[in-house]
């Protein structure tokens, strides 16, 4: 009776897994298994354009299933990787890349990031120092005499 339950969990989740996995239908599969292998590690870094948070291999929109075909197509016809990326680029924008890339004009979007925290750090640090500075140098305070220090280093040992 236990065995029967462990199973059918095992089946649940089995099944669960299987309906999170991939949106691509049999019939979008190409014959040949290495350009599916291709056009599986390709989709999977294109963003869909109407979820916008999943890669086309993932998503069951119509348009990610248009991308997924068209993907193939391309494959079909002799296009290399990075031309199948070029033309959706070049036809839908650098957007649908999931993973931008690292050009001249990308460079804010990977290096701004760290660029924002460095510059933080830096406004902080001026920040902290321009404080000491300023209560080392409070206006209007008189160096304490040497009775006055006296007093202070015998309060501070009993304390």
């Amino acid at each position: 009776m236990a065995w029967a339950g462990v199973l059918a969990g095992a089946g649940g989740v089995t099944l669960l897994a299987s309906t999170q996995a991939l949106a691509v239908q049999p019939d979008e599969m190409l014959k040949d298994p290495k350009l599916e292998a291709r056009a599986r590690k390709l989709s999977e870094g294109l963003r869909c354009m109407v979820c916008q948070n999943e890669s086309i291999d993932e998503s069951n929109a119509d348009l990610a299933r248009d991308l997924r075909l068209l993907v193939r197509e391309r494959l079909t016809a002799g296009d290399t990787d990075a031309e199948v990326q070029d033309y959706l680029v070049a036809r839908y924008g650098e957007f649908v890349l999931l993973k931008p890339r690292l050009e001249v004009k990308t460079l804010l979007l990977w290096f701004g990031p760290i660029g924002v925290l460095i510059l933080g750090a830096l406004v902080m640090f001026v920040n902290f120092r321009r404080r000491q500075k300023h209560a080392a140098e409070a206006p209007g305070a008189v160096p304490l005499s040497a009775a006055e220090k006296a007093e202070l280093d015998r309060i501070m040992r009993e304390g």
